[in-house]
């Protein structure tokens, strides 16, 4: 009877504890998609202005982030331990530190030239 318990347990913990289906990741595809022809449209044809297409941009940039979070890297599946939540933060923190630092070095060039 144990040995039958202990069989279960372990093919539990052998098998996956999510499966992941393709219609997950046509749906991340298909958004990723989306969300960078939205981009490339707006910056092509230049029908905003600089400042509202820079906030623009970078809220849909934010968008395929999440998409890249939640369709591929399966952000919510984990088990792992809350410091790799922190972790996820922390990168994220820099990555917009940067991208932010970024635009307002080149803005900042251009009122000096």
């Amino acid at each position: 009877m144990s040995a039958q318990t202990g069989t279960s347990v372990q093919q539990q913990t052998v098998t996956p504890r999510h499966k992941h289906k393709s219609g997950k990741y046509i749906v991340g595809y298909l958004l990723s998609l989306v969300l960078t022809g939205i981009s490339f449209s707006l910056a092509l044809t230049h029908s905003m202005s600089f400042q509202p297409l820079i906030v623009v941009l970078v809220i849909l940039a934010a968008f395929q982030i999440v998409v890249q979070l939640f369709f591929f890297m399966h952000v919510t599946e984990s088990d792992g331990p809350a410091y790799h939540a922190m972790g996820l933060v922390l990168g994220l923190f820099f990555t917009f530190a940067i991208a932010f630092m970024s635009v307002w070095i080149m803005g900042f060039n251009s009122i000096v030239s």
